[in-house]
């Protein structure tokens, strides 16, 4: 099979240096969704990308992500039948070919394997929608026979042609040889000077060619960007479905209205969702999960029973069964929480282990640290894990007690059941099962505390 993307649309009303088709919906710009809806397909197909404007953005874009494409260039814009033209030389003529489009971000698998089916045998197959309001698409003209003659654009329609509902979504798929041909035909005799690739569809229908059409089952899977405004739009309708989903699962979200999924969204049942969670990249929520309002959770996985509490920040990690997150804790890149563990408000744990039970509640610091089961970490202790040059690794051993306002200067062990005093800055090692404390001595002198200068009148 031959897929084509249109991406070549300069896009001026997003009013952008950013290419319209690099717009982000749902965290990921708009071509890429198009992209990984055909890796889902299955088929071993390059698909040829049409681009023009940005097109070095948009082959930044296909490098990072490791696409693989191939690229026509439309360097003049002259429509979309100009465009399909410029991929002709790399499409397969014996193939059918897939036309689609880097705005129109969310057509769904399932309904390309309905159009790709109804385009075997060398049919023509359309992908159409019936509208209340179809200003603005070109509409499906059909004879009294309901077979399809033709496609008209909006601007070039007249008074009763504009009263038709169906229109058309531009997504097509037909017999490589065939489009070939009938592009090759193409003539701008129409309102906007352009080559529209629409008029094929009157070509195949004199030629006798089986025209068949579909209809998506979802309406966001053919809505075009062409503004930040439809841009939003479309985010909230995604967003919509996708708490649907959820819902439907058995997942309670508190307010469906006001969860955004940006990534791949594992969720068990008997997930608790509360208002203005963000979840990005690749996030595993296992059952009984309780999550509180306005968390953000990043490439993680979180394990059964656990609570996140509110306005807690974690990426990176992996958090095991029944721990407690929160609130207003930061879990960093690198950090693995094991079961029954507490993190509190005000802590932020980087590239670190905690044990099986043990507990940093309040105000602190884990960096680059191996706290084994059963730790305590007192307020505000610090792991001073930087030199200004290198990393070093802090060790806290089992069933150790480190008390509030330590700093711990790595590289440094502490060992198993020892106990750290209150205010030390440990920079030796500290002995098992012992009390290691480093304080200035305390002092109480006479003094009299500075007083204000009282104004003048």
């Amino acid at each position: 099979m031959n897929i084509v993307i249109l991406a070549a649309g300069q896009g001026k009303r997003m009013n952008s240096a950013l290419p319209k088709v690099l717009h982000p919906l749902a965290g990921k710009p708009m071509l890429g969704h198009v992209l990984d809806t055909i890796k889902i397909l299955g088929y071993e197909v390059c698909p040829c990308l049409v681009l023009g404007h940005g097109q070095s953005a948009v082959r930044d874009f296909i490098d990072q992500r490791q696409y693989s494409v191939s690229i026509a260039r439309q360097e003049e814009q002259k429509g979309t039948g100009h465009a399909v033209l410029q991929a002709l030389p790399l499409l397969s003529s014996s193939e059918t070919t897939l036309i689609l489009y880097g705005d129109v971000p969310l057509i769904q698998a399932q309904t390309l394997e309905s159009l790709l089916r109804l385009a075997q045998n060398g049919a023509f197959a359309i992908l159409t929608q019936v509208r209340q309001d179809p200003t603005g698409y070109g509409r499906i003209i059909r004879n009294l026979n309901a077979e399809i003659e033709g496609i008209i654009e909006e601007k070039d329609a007249n008074s009763e042609q504009k009263q038709i509902r169906e229109i058309n979504t531009g997504i097509i798929a037909c017999a490589t040889k065939d489009l070939k041909n009938w592009i090759q035909q193409l003539q701008p005799n129409n309102a906007q000077g352009e080559y529209y690739l629409t008029d094929i569809v009157g070509l195949a229908a004199k030629e006798g060619v089986p025209i068949r059409t579909l209809h998506p089952e979802f309406a966001f899977e053919v809505e075009g960007v062409n503004s930040r405004s439809q841009l939003a739009q479309l985010e909230r309708v995604w967003q919509e479905h996708l708490a649907n989903q959820l819902l439907t699962q058995g997942v309670t979200l508190i307010d469906p209205a006001r969860i955004d999924i940006r990534g791949h969204f594992q969720c068990a049942n008997d997930v608790t969702i509360d208002v203005g969670c963000i979840f990005e990249g690749t996030v595993e929520i296992a059952t009984g999960v309780t999550i509180g309002p306005y968390c953000v959770i990043k490439d993680s996985k979180i394990g059964v029973q656990t609570q996140i509490k509110a306005f807690s920040h974690i990426e990176g990690s992996v958090v095991k069964e029944m721990a407690i997150i929160g609130p207003y804790a930061r879990l960093r890149p690198g950090t693995h929480i094991d079961s029954h563990a507490h993190i509190g408000n005000f802590v932020e744990v980087k590239n670190s282990h905690i044990g099986l039970g043990s507990k940093a509640n309040h105000l602190s610091y884990v960096g680059d640290a191996d706290v084994g089961q059963r730790v305590n970490i007192g307020a505000g202790t610090i792991t001073c894990n930087y030199d200004g040059v290198n990393k070093h690794r802090t060790t806290i051993e089992d069933d150790a007690f480190i008390g509030s306002d330590t700093q711990l200067v790595a590289p440094v062990t502490v060992g198993k059941g020892a106990t750290i005093g209150a205010g030390t800055t440990l920079t030796k090692n500290a002995p098992a099962e012992k009390l290691t404390i480093s304080r200035a001595k305390q002092l109480s002198v006479d003094w009299q505390r500075p007083q204000k200068n009282k104004s003048k009148d």
